[in-house]
């Protein structure tokens, strides 16, 4: 949590914090640049397998520092719910990649901007929560701005586009789970669990896609391990410090990045309409992140 509100941090702290945020989001960006190289070369499963020993190292080395150590940290009230959704990032992630390298860095991400407008609307079914009525205005907008993002070219609909909606419907239940866990548990526990729970899902089947890496590969996987655990870290700073409603908004940067890093290091042949479309998805969720409301 936060250790203070808007209201008396410092300009100092409040720099900070965004600065924590920012180079939290920007090496999440590159890291997903990476997995698509390595995506497009090898197994995504065996790439997320290794992306998630460090993960979980990175995890363990955290619980290991705070009074209690690791049994304290993984004590949950519960468990199943702390697996199963350590379970499906793991999962999420593997089809996050598989996109990257099929579809393309940049449509994918202009998809998976939706995601908070998913779990907008999976909070009000499943946990209870209101929207307003600017919010639910919100979500519709942001779900045409999909419609013109998977809007055919010609007259050929890829329906390899599908995988980008169900990885974003996927993070979103990931999201709403991880707001159950976090009604009964403290953060490093959910954290812990997202790390160890998910490697230990994903190394049940990541040995049987285990391919050899070429030397200049394992530069890339190396780099995408460590980029992994300081970009958490950079996030775990930046929550520290600010409220999450202020460090959502810094997320769509990512559809800002990919939507450079694709044409220009990948050559991806990107439409107008994806640019329209994830300029739509984007204020959505901003309107949408802006109308929720504030505890002061």
């Amino acid at each position: 949590m936060p250790r203070s509100t808007a209201m008396t941090l410092s300009p100092r702290e409040r720099r900070l914090g965004y600065a924590f945020a920012l180079a939290a989001i920007t090496i999440f960006s590159l890291q997903d640049g990476i997995s698509k190289h390595l995506g497009q070369l090898y197994p995504p499963v065996f790439v997320t397998m290794i992306r998630y020993w460090a993960f979980a190292g990175f995890a363990l080395v955290l619980a290991q520092r705070v009074r209690g150590g690791i049994p304290a940290t993984a004590h949950s009230k519960a468990p199943w719910l702390q697996i199963a959704r350590g379970a499906l990032l793991a999962l999420q992630i593997v089809l996050a990649i598989t996109c990257f390298a099929v579809i393309g860095l940049a449509r994918t991400q202009a998809i998976f901007a939706a995601t908070p407008l998913v779990a907008t609307v999976l909070s009000v079914v499943i946990l209870g929560e209101r929207a307003s009525p600017l919010r639910w205005g919100a979500v519709l907008l942001g779900f045409l701005g999909v419609l013109l993002i998977l809007k055919p070219h010609g007259d050929f609909f890829d329906m390899t586009v599908l995988l980008a909606v169900l990885c974003a419907f996927m993070f979103a239940v990931y999201v709403v789970l991880t707001r159950m866990a976090g009604r009964l548990d403290p953060p490093l526990t959910s954290f812990f669990y997202t790390g160890v729970a998910g490697c230990a899902v994903i190394c049940l089947i990541g040995p049987f896609y285990w391919s050899q890496l070429a030397p200049l590969d394992w530069g890339w996987m190396a780099t995408l391990c460590l980029t992994s655990v300081t970009s958490h870290y950079l996030l775990i700073k930046a929550y520290n410090i600010l409220d999450a409603s202020a460090v959502q908004p810094l997320s769509y940067l990512s559809v800002v990045y990919a939507s450079i890093m694709g044409p220009v290091i990948f050559h991806e042949t990107v439409h107008l309409s994806t640019y329209a479309g994830a300029a739509i998805v984007v204020a959505a969720g901003l309107a949408s992140i802006w109308s929720e409301p504030r505890t002061i």
